[in-house]
């Protein structure tokens, strides 16, 4: 069988009866051409099936038209979520979108960031795994624009989008005291995860400053429903015996629900449970989960905003964070006021 030669600009240009630069100039929507031209070179592309080859261009453009996501858990629905407003964002400004997954580990990330930048992509958006101090620095010799999103990483040489976790727990925990609870268990992720490690000082700040009898054991695991599960055995199993659950995110949240239905401990009758933005409906029957909800799509959204005036030149001054704010909702896991 005879081999199918890949089609070039010359092809398009012998059908439609024109210069290659005539082709050239239409694909890439250079130079003036006229309608008619215009529209020989359109018919003669649809007829052939004719794709522009994207890397040649690039290669003299020295732009790609990507960007790259990188995310600590893309199961997660909080981050589907950034992510489809990252997606959104860069479609409408003619982008394309690579998503990458980390897994939380560090080593993983600086993998990514290696190959994301071998394939000279315009951008990157990073959920980092903690400090991602060698991913950041990967990034910097790079000088490769980007946002890091949703976390707090010190002394960074690029822009942030993050919610404000440390606010969105203190006022969960003002609410946990308000209703009358002094024994809390605190759910978290390993040391290192700004986000787990702000919402930790939140919520012992809040309970602090409202009640100073007030006690609370803090649990790290991983930010699994797995992991929550676990926490929360430990914790309704300890000597310390909980009345209020606070979980650092969603998938601890769900793992906590799913151990606390197999101890037969009623939510919120028997024990309360606040957490991180909200379960979705796949998992829940009914909105139940009282949280601190943050604005996911629109953290994805600014971000990419944000990534496109570094890389167009739009913006080149000193780097900026943008700090958005949670809102709490109150639901029935968090109970009536304890009698």
């Amino acid at each position: 069988m005879e081999k199918k030669k890949n089609l070039t600009i010359q092809d398009v240009a012998n059908l439609a009866e024109v210069a290659p630069i005539t082709v050239s100039r239409v694909v890439n929507g250079t130079g003036y051409v006229r309608q008619e031209l215009k529209d020989r070179v359109a018919k003669a592309i649809k007829e052939l099936g004719y794709v522009p080859n994207s890397l040649a261009s690039s290669l003299r453009s020295k732009k790609t038209q990507t960007l790259a996501l990188i995310l600590s858990d893309i199961t997660n629905p909080f981050f589907t979520t950034v992510a489809r407003g990252v997606q959104d964002a860069a479609d409408l400004a003619g982008f394309m979108v690579i998503a990458c997954n980390t897994d939380e580990d560090e080593k993983k990330e600086l993998k990514v960031v290696h190959m994301l930048a071998q394939r000279r992509v315009d951008g990157l958006l990073l959920v980092p795994a903690r400090a991602a101090k060698a991913s950041l620095e990967l990034i910097t010799r790079q000088h490769t624009p980007t946002v890091i999103l949703d976390r707090r990483v010190d002394n960074a040489a690029a822009d942030v989008v993050r919610c404000d976790s440390g606010e969105g727990a203190y006022q969960l925990g003002k609410l946990l005291v308000s209703l009358g609870h002094r024994r809390i268990a605190v759910l978290a992720g390993t040391e290192g995860i700004s986000t787990s490690d702000d919402r930790i000082v939140g919520v012992l700040r809040a309970m602090q400053e409202a009640h100073p009898a007030a006690e609370s054991v803090v649990y790290r695991g991983e930010l699994t429903p797995a992991s929550g599960s676990l926490l929360t055995r430990k914790a309704m199993q300890s000597s310390f015996n909980p009345t209020a659950l606070f979980t650092a995110n969603n998938f601890l949240a769900i793992g906590a629900l799913r151990a606390l239905g197999e101890m037969k401990r009623k939510v919120p009758e028997e024990v309360a449970l606040v957490g991180f933005d909200d379960l979705p409906p796949a998992l829940v029957s009914f909105p139940f989960l009282t949280v601190a909800s943050q604005p996911a799509y629109e953290m994805g959204k600014l971000a990419v905003e944000m990534l496109l005036r570094r890389i167009q030149g739009e913006y080149t001054g000193e780097y900026q964070e943008i700090l958005l704010p949670t809102e709490l909702i109150i639901r029935r896991s968090s109970g009536a006021a304890l009698s």
